[in-house]
């Protein structure tokens, strides 16, 4: 009962020994609010999942598929995995290793002489060894923090691809739709054109038009009927960058909802800064590197002290092989060995230094990863408010530009305007519509940015 009272003093005793600092987070700056945030609910946007910011259901699949399948989602996977078996690997140092071994030994010696007469020699052996390397001083107590430190951050990696997948996704789907609807209004356009120039034929014929205004009508044709291939080309090659992102080969890629059906809130709650330090994978992931920073100061600083180690031995072995078991020799062995660092010109301490100057690094990196990401979403915020307002003036735009085509082409047909009046307002209403639809999509992919900014889109 002692020698039980005294191993288990023995473990607490060892277990509360730990050189090294303990880990408390670096004081950060956090604001109140965001710049340019405006009063809202206290749920955030980056805390809602994915499918509930985007709701086109063949934008969703597309999402589903790219986080089962996309190639760096995948190596991330891996590193985690990898993480994973490093963590068990570094948790055994702490314990002990056994090994058993076991052996059979024969020989047979001829007759040398009367004195030394033949004789066989049967032996048997089996035993049982352990060593021990005592934690004494935390060293793989440290190692397993920073293990699990480290797993962690593999983790918030594999979060912050997910999140980064998400967002390219849904930002390439919104650009091969602002594309799609270029291409229409181009085709709409030249079919405009095309009754435009044969109206001006005939006004030509009849005296009513000019040559000028005949070959002024072929070049608004001509420069409608150049941009559709053009479109075409970005089309495809749109198509072929969310395929990698599947994962897949180059191919078409179905849509959904047009652009202007996708969810555009007029004002988007941001949340409390506070949160973000909770919940944006980058932050959390650097967080977790200065962790594991932080365990490797105690585990260099134990290399300062003695190794303390016990071996031991036990087992049977005997010569005569039928009373192995009924007739065994006991054998066994113990040993505590303890070394001492002497002389080692100085890497020791010169490798705790270093230890601690990367968790220095490590702060500073956390520190700034938090300023960054204040800085995007704020930049966020005030890009997707700026855009609406720039969408509004541009939805405006258009359609004065559209009614200046209109009455142009009204009085061109009447006389009361000039072929060149026609022209400009022609290629000023074509210019405005496809700005608009930069201005539609520029909204989107403002909210796609921003909604990543807040830490969303890694949540299963």
């Amino acid at each position: 009962m002692k020698k039980l009272a005294l191993l288990v003093f023995s473990f607490v005793f060892l277990a509360g020994c730990m050189v090294g600092p303990n880990y408390h987070r670096p004081p950060v700056s956090v604001p109140p609010t965001y710049r340019g945030a405006t009063p809202a609910p206290a749920k955030s946007l980056g805390s809602e999942k994915w499918w509930e910011v985007f709701q086109d259901p063949a934008l969703g699949k597309l999402i589903h598929t790219a986080i089962v399948r996309n190639y760096d989602v995948q190596i991330a996977a891996t590193r985690v995995v990898e993480a994973q078996a490093a963590l068990s690997i570094t948790r055994a140092n702490q314990f002990p290793t056994a090994s058993l071994g076991a052996g059979l030994f024969t020989e047979q010696n001829p007759k040398i002489s009367k004195v030394f007469p033949a004789y066989e020699v049967n032996a048997g052996r089996l035993n049982l060894s352990a060593i021990w390397d005592l934690d004494f001083w935390g060293k793989y107590r440290r190692e397993t923090q920073a293990a699990q430190a480290q797993l962690l951050g593999t983790e918030w990696g594999q979060r912050a691809v997910i999140s980064s997948v998400v967002a390219s996704v849904a930002a390439a789907y919104f650009q091969l739709r602002a594309l799609d609807d270029e291409l229409t209004i181009a085709k709409r356009t030249l079919r405009t054109r095309h009754d435009s120039l044969r109206l001006t034929l005939v006004l030509e014929k009849h005296g009513s038009a000019s040559l000028l205004d005949v070959s002024q009508a072929q070049q608004l044709v001509d420069a409608a009927e150049e941009e559709i291939p053009n479109l075409d080309r970005e089309i495809e090659q749109q198509e072929n960058l969310l395929s990698i992102l599947l994962g897949e080969n180059p191919g078409p890629i179905a849509r959904g909802r047009p652009l202007t059906e996708q969810p555009a809130p007029r004002t988007v709650p941001a949340g409390l800064p506070s949160e973000l330090l909770e919940r944006r994978p980058d932050i959390l992931e650097a967080e977790d590197s200065l962790i594991a920073a932080n365990a490797q100061i105690g585990v260099l600083k134990a290399s300062l002290f003695p190794d303390i180690s016990l071996t031991g031995t036990g087992g049977l072995e005997s010569f005569a092989l039928n009373r192995f078991i009924t007739a065994p020799s006991e054998t066994w062995n113990g040993a505590v060995n303890i070394t001492q660092p002497v002389f080692e010109a100085g890497a020791l301490r010169a490798g705790v230094k270093l230890a601690q100057a990367q968790r220095k690094q490590m702060v500073l990196t956390y520190q700034q990863t938090i300023l960054n990401a204040f800085e995007q979403v704020s930049d966020a915020l005030v890009g997707y408010r700026k855009d609406r307002e720039f969408l509004r003036q541009q939805e405006q735009l258009t359609a004065a530009a559209g009614e200046s085509n209109r009455l142009s082409m009204v009085l061109y047909r009447h006389g009361g305007a000039s072929y060149l009046q026609v022209l400009t307002s022609e290629t000023n209403y074509f210019a405005a519509e496809l700005n608009l639809v930069q201005a539609q999509l520029n909204e989107r992919l403002e909210l796609v940015q921003l909604y990543q900014a807040l830490g969303g889109g890694w949540q299963p």
